[in-house]
């Protein structure tokens, strides 16, 4: 899994100082030395979307708000409240970030676990919800042995009916409260929304 990003403007003493402990930390750290170049890097969506951004001043122009922005303003900086800082703004980048994911004509709350459509809502558990978020980013059907390793971190003592296990009641539950047998497919070469 990628870690967060935090990217720094035009503060050169900071990123030295968080890329020396980039190991001990749960983000990674970018650092631009002009506005211009992150403002186009945010403009064509090459910064993550829950990531955030240091910045001295206020970077917003009447074109583009960088809603993850924060703006560095108590001199000394203390490095923990800093990095405490940091870790809360990314947890609520990414709490917000979940509240929505769609997938085909559904909205998927991540922070509740919850599959809507029009109006009906039906509650997943945690693995039904790892199982629709890897098979909606993929292209092609995914096999048991695929959907073992990266949904569950491959176990050898893991029985693929297992899987299979999980599938059947996700397709059920679906078809019962959406009455959608189309949501998530079987096929021959696996599994596929």
């Amino acid at each position: 899994m990628f870690k967060s990003q935090v990217n720094i403007l035009n503060f050169k003493t900071l990123y030295n100082i968080l890329f020396e402990i980039k190991d001990f930390l749960k983000f990674e750290v970018i650092n631009y030395d002009a506005k211009e170049e992150l403002l186009k890097q945010y403009k064509e969506n090459k910064i993550q979307k829950n990531s955030i951004v240091l910045s001295k001043e206020n970077i917003n122009d009447s074109n583009l708000n960088i809603k993850n922005l924060v703006i560095l303003k108590d001199f000394p900086i203390n490095i923990m409240t800093l990095i405490d800082q940091v870790n809360i703004s990314l947890l609520k980048e990414k709490y917000n970030s979940q509240a929505n994911f769609n997938v085909k004509n559904y909205k998927v709350d991540l922070n509740s676990r919850v599959i809507s459509n029009q109006k009906k809502n039906l509650k997943l558990t945690e693995r039904e919800i790892e199982i629709i978020l890897y098979l909606a980013n993929q292209k092609y059907p995914q096999k048991i042995e695929i959907l073992q390793k990266e949904v569950w971190g491959y176990s050898e003592n893991l029985e693929t009916h297992t899987v299979e296990t999980h599938v059947y009641r996700l397709r059920k539950k679906i078809n019962e409260k959406f009455n959608d047998d189309k949501f998530l497919k079987s096929t021959k070469d696996g599994y596929l929304i």
